[in-house]
């Protein structure tokens, strides 16, 4: 059971039987985040940022990958998922894209942990919700990084 129905609290967005998961962003001094398409700055102390609104397009600026540096397979994956996030990108072409270079990354990273990350990606991609997409696929970064340098140690 979580702390606020131990004290008898309510969700604040619960209507009726439909409720919804909401997301905590905690952000450090001066941190940018990018909400549905508009730079917000937290202030001089670290703060949590509480977003209600179901589907909004969160991304925070520190984790955001640059054109340029979208150069292996898991990067191009998750800056298109970014390019949703900060609404430069048509949502539908986008989700195509995305779903195939999942199904791409799933036939080079086999491995039971990087398989259920792809799984979880792909369905959040599915359901519409492109953050938690980029989260899993942000995940299996340090995989391909090794999985690299392991290559170019062999060439």
């Amino acid at each position: 059971t979580d702390r606020n129905q131990q004290r008898g609290g309510r969700w604040p967005w619960r209507r009726g039987d439909a409720s919804m998961s909401g997301l905590v962003l905690k952000l450090g001094p001066h941190e940018r985040v990018l909400v549905n398409g508009a730079v917000i700055e937290n202030g001089d102390r670290r703060s949590r940022l509480s977003i209600l609104t179901p589907n909004a397009n969160i991304l925070r600026l520190r984790d955001a990958i640059r054109p340029g540096e979208a150069n292996t397979p898991v990067r191009r994956v998750c800056y298109i998922a970014q390019l949703v996030l900060s609404g430069d990108a048509v949502t539908e072409e986008a989700r195509g894209q995305l779903l195939r270079g999942i199904e791409q990354l799933s036939q080079a990273l086999r491995d039971d942990d990087s398989r259920d990350q792809l799984k979880q990606a792909s369905d959040a991609v599915l359901e519409g919700d492109y953050y938690r997409a980029l989260k899993r696929l942000r995940s299996l970064l340090p995989r391909e990084a090794r999985l690299l340098g392991a290559d170019m140690a062999r060439a």
